[in-house]
């Protein structure tokens, strides 16, 4: 049977200590990742949001009128047309070429 060779004790010491570097340096980009993905997503959401008002004014505008607001319409109508008889029954005020002669 073949002997088998001992590693020695250096190699493993050398593979921990390179892995341990390789997460040290993939931590900061990791980090910088992270923080470009949140703006990412802090923009996705912003925009989002944006959409999303601009999508119920849309509706808004474009809803048919029910039967609360017709007769709301009708009241602001009434109270119009009473505040315009008044001035109309008003005299009008004598100009200032009238009193001079």
């Amino acid at each position: 049977m073949a002997k088998r060779r001992t590693t020695p004790q250096q190699l493993p010491d050398a593979v921990r200590d390179a892995v341990e570097r390789t997460i040290q340096a993939t931590v900061g980009s990791a980090q910088q990742t992270r923080g470009a993905l949140d703006d990412v997503v802090s923009g996705a959401e912003a925009g989002a949001k944006n959409v999303r008002a601009r999508v119920r004014e849309a509706v808004e505008k474009t809803r048919p009128a029910t039967s609360d607001d017709i007769k709301e319409l009708r009241a602001e109508i009434r109270a119009l047309s009473r505040r315009l008889d008044k001035l109309e029954k008003k005299p009008a005020p004598k100009s200032r070429s009238a009193k001079r002669s």
